[in-house]
């Protein structure tokens, strides 16, 4: 299966943050050490620059592949998560650049926390989690790539679940269709019987009737042949 353009494009762009991250704690190192920087500064805001164009690149991908229903809208809400938190890194970047001489331990930290916390005057100044204390930056790409594969492998999972019930409600609707089928059938059929009874209930009546008109004529006739005998029956 080929990769998503879209993650193979964020994980260049968090490699790009992570090297600014590498750049600037190297540059901090050279002007503690009284050497010349202006190398090092001109590298990072060239990289700054491209960071800033990969995430608005990622933006417009997300949207397009939202608006044009690519991704589902849990997925679309997990990668605009991803672009905050590309954005928030950018930000910290950009202030730790113009800051100079920031230690480069609190700038690896403030980039794993992923924000700054009201009250904090210094937003360098936060407390890096257990999970990424003593971790150098390709160990910690690896956690965030584990994370995303992760939650890549439980969409899928969602999406098998969600697949599978509208295969069952597909089903269901067939099977309802050959019901109201059979329905329409036996409908049809006993509107077919009615007529029939009707049809034969009329024809009992009319040789009912026509049985009785006979039996009258008959008993007539008899009546008649009867008089016509006395009437020429001789008399004594």
């Amino acid at each position: 299966m080929a990769p998503d353009p879209w993650l193979s494009m964020y994980d260049s762009t968090c490699h790009i943050a992570q090297e600014i991250a590498e750049k600037i704690q190297e540059r901090n190192r050279c002007q503690r050490n009284g050497e010349n920087s202006t190398k090092l500064n001109v590298t990072i805001r060239s990289l700054l620059q491209n960071l800033k164009v990969k995430i608005d690149q990622l933006k417009d991908l997300l949207l397009r592949a939202i608006s044009t229903r690519q991704i589902t809208q849990l997925e679309g809400d997990r990668r605009q998560n991803l672009v905050d938190d590309l954005l928030t890194r950018q930000r910290q970047l950009q202030a730790s650049y113009k800051n100079d001489g920031t230690e480069p331990d609190v700038i690896r930290s403030s980039l794993m926390t992923g924000g700054v916390k009201r009250g904090v005057t210094n937003p360098w100044l936060l407390e890096e989690t257990e999970e990424t204390s003593g971790l150098g930056f390709g160990e910690i790409r690896q956690q965030q790539q584990r994370i995303i594969q992760e939650q890549d492998a439980g969409l899928d999972a969602l999406s098998s679940v969600l697949s599978r019930q509208k295969q069952m409600g597909q089903e269901i609707g067939n099977e309802l269709e050959e019901q109201n089928e059979i329905i329409d059938d036996l409908t049809n059929l006993v509107a077919n019987t009615d007529d029939k009874l009707r049809s034969q209930t009329r024809h009992v009546k009319m040789v009912d009737k026509k049985s009785t008109s006979c039996g009258m004529l008959v008993v007539i006739v008899l009546l008649l042949i009867a008089i016509a005998v006395v009437a020429v029956w001789p008399t004594h």
